[in-house]
């Protein structure tokens, strides 16, 4: 579902909260979404602002975010405008996915100035902007909008803020008569001229429905049956709204799979109804990931091509090197003849194609036909062979150590694969410079100065329920610097057994059967097996586990390990709390 007028006024009214407040930090992470950390006034979280074309939303969160080393333009001029201000209005525009922040700012001089920061939810036009509540002038948008895009509403620095075109919609707060929604309801319907169905003239008529809430408000019509059954249901849930009592939840429906949310029980989806104590929650909850998710998908996708290309020419050339082989095992064959015709070679005359001869070297004593060549002379046929013969012994030594290598490989770049898949933004720009490093990549060439690199990667650090600290690598560069350089030799560490995944250590050795349990889950969930059960997880301290020399990134062996069995809970690890720990 999308996020509605009806879901933002909850959202508005949950945001209430951060009023007199200050803005303590403000953060960038991605180009479309905005962090804010909030303190003071009896409220304190991080609320995010994400103009995000697939998943827009506000919302208080309790995510990790990985920030860049240089913040991006837009967040600079937020924090010279709003960091240290305070929040002194948190408003909806009508019933409208427009939310205004008013904040209340002291710049350089000293002078108080007021400045407002406008999030507009509106799928792939969705922006965050900064203005200057006094002139109505706008200092930037995190997504700018040039005259060539559109001619009506222009986003750029110091142009005049023009709000979205007027939908012409009647706000269903306003709406208290039976007989003023009937009126409205026909005017929708008589706008086209194919009849409407009852949920579409809703969303027709009245400013903040979607389909969902007005399928809703339909179904409970439906249930009810007596006559003026929409005005009642269509009453009965705007007081609710107009009163603030919400009942946040997500329903996944049976039959599709399909999940959506709404500040209402959706009772005309057949599925579990799962509440939350806000509609904070609620798009966290339902969101979850999904938009970084998207974003790591589109960033690692020539990534993602590259490594499954290298894995299948690695898997044709384990193919081939299968053929050779076979052909080679078959050196002892070509001893055999050569022997026989140097035994035979008195029988043999020059121009020969081909001779039959008794071969003694079988029980049997069977006849075979040897091929030869006839511009050599016999003893030259008889070198050829042994020739063949001493050039296959020696490929199979040769071909046994190509094969170890290319299965080496294909194993590299199957833990590559692992790893994009569990990746973040962060992760993906460290596993294209591990590839740079190791010769399969060239570096991309970037204009402006160059990218700084942090000395040491950031960890996710997860804390266990018994309150100790549990380290997770998510890609190769993480992992050597975690098992190698970070963890103590008393520390404990896992990995999935015969399955790519990540190093996860355990700090100190003080830690009780949990703190055990969950690591190994961490370790699976991290892991190729993250969809399975009874996924086999090794264990064992830090001294036990080293690096051959010229081995792969993270390739390491390790002993004295004991194995236990664990299926991934994703609730279990959901509730420990994590942070991305430089």
């Amino acid at each position: 579902m999308a996020l509605d007028g009806i879901v933002t006024r909850a959202l508005v009214q949950d945001l209430q909260r951060c009023v007199g407040a200050r803005i303590h930090k403000i953060h960038q992470p991605t180009e479309h979404d905005l962090v804010l950390s909030i303190r003071g006034g009896g409220a304190q979280g991080k609320l995010l602002l994400s103009a995000n074309p697939t998943y827009p939303r506000v919302h208080w969160t309790t995510g990790t975010y990985v920030n860049p080393l240089e913040a991006p333009m837009f967040c600079m001029l937020l924090r010279k405008h709003c960091e240290s201000g305070v929040i002194e209005a948190v408003s909806q525009v009508g019933n409208e996915r427009i939310i205004h922040i008013d904040v209340r700012h002291r710049d350089e001089l000293g002078d108080l100035s007021s400045k407002r920061v406008i999030i507009e939810i509106m799928g792939r036009h969705s922006n965050i902007i900064l203005m200057d509540a006094g002139t109505g002038l706008i200092h930037d948008g995190i997504h700018h909008v040039t005259p060539a895009i559109s001619a009506f509403r222009i986003v750029m620095p110091g142009s005049a803020y023009t709000a979205p075109p007027d939908q012409n919609k009647r706000d269903p707060i306003d709406v208290t008569e039976e007989a003023e929604f009937r009126s409205l309801m026909a005017a929708a319907s008589g706008e086209d001229q194919t009849a409407l169905t009852d949920a579409q003239a809703l969303v027709a008529a009245f400013s903040g429905f979607s389909p969902l809430l007005a399928k809703e408000i339909v179904f409970r019509s439906k249930e009810d049956g007596s006559e003026g059954s929409l005005w009642n249901s269509f009453r009965d849930m705007i007081e609710q709204v107009r009163e603030h009592r919400y009942n946040p939840g997500i329903v996944t429906d049976i039959g599709t799979g399909k999940s959506s949310f709404s500040i209402t029980r959706l009772t005309h989806i057949h599925g579990e109804w799962s509440p939350y104590d806000s509609v904070s929650e609620c798009l966290e909850s339902f969101y979850g990931d999904k938009a970084e998710r998207d974003t790591v998908k589109q960033r690692a996708a020539d990534l993602i091509r590259f490594v499954q290309n290298e894995k299948a020419k690695n898997v044709a050339k384990i193919k081939k090197l299968q053929e050779t082989l076979e052909v080679a095992r078959d050196a002892e064959k070509y001893r055999v003849l050569g022997e026989l015709l140097t035994a035979y070679m008195h029988q043999i005359n020059r121009g020969d194609s081909s001779i039959t001869l008794v071969n003694f070297y079988d029980e049997n004593a069977a006849e075979v036909t040897i091929e030869l060549d006839p511009q050599l002379n016999p003893s030259e046929n008889a070198q050829r062979y042994f020739r063949r013969y001493t050039k296959h012994r020696n490929s199979l030594s040769i071909v046994g150590e190509q094969m170890s290598l290319t299965e080496e490989e294909i194993r590299y770049f199957e833990a590559l694969l692992q790893q994009l898949d569990n990746a973040s933004l962060a992760d993906i720009e460290e596993i294209r410079d591990e590839l740079v490093q190791q010769g399969y990549m060239r570096e991309r060439n970037r204009r402006g100065p160059k990218r700084k690199k942090p000395t040491r990667p950031a960890l996710l650090c997860y804390t266990s329920s018994e309150g100790i600290p549990v380290y997770v690598g998510k890609n190769n560069t993480q992992n050597e610097y975690l098992t190698n350089r970070l963890a103590a030799p008393s520390d404990t560490w896992l990995h999935t057994k015969d399955i790519p995944g990540s190093h996860v250590v355990i700090r100190g050795g003080d830690f009780g059967d949990a703190t055990l349990e969950e690591a190994a889950m961490l370790s699976a969930f991290y892991s190729q097996a993250k969809e399975s059960s009874m996924v086999p997880v090794d264990y064992t301290l830090i001294r036990h586990v080293r690096k051959p020399n010229g081995a792969k990134p993270g390739f390491v062996i390790y002993d004295n390990q004991k194995t236990l069995f664990i299926t991934p809970d994703t609730a279990r690890l959901k509730s420990l709390a994590s942070e991305i720990k430089s």
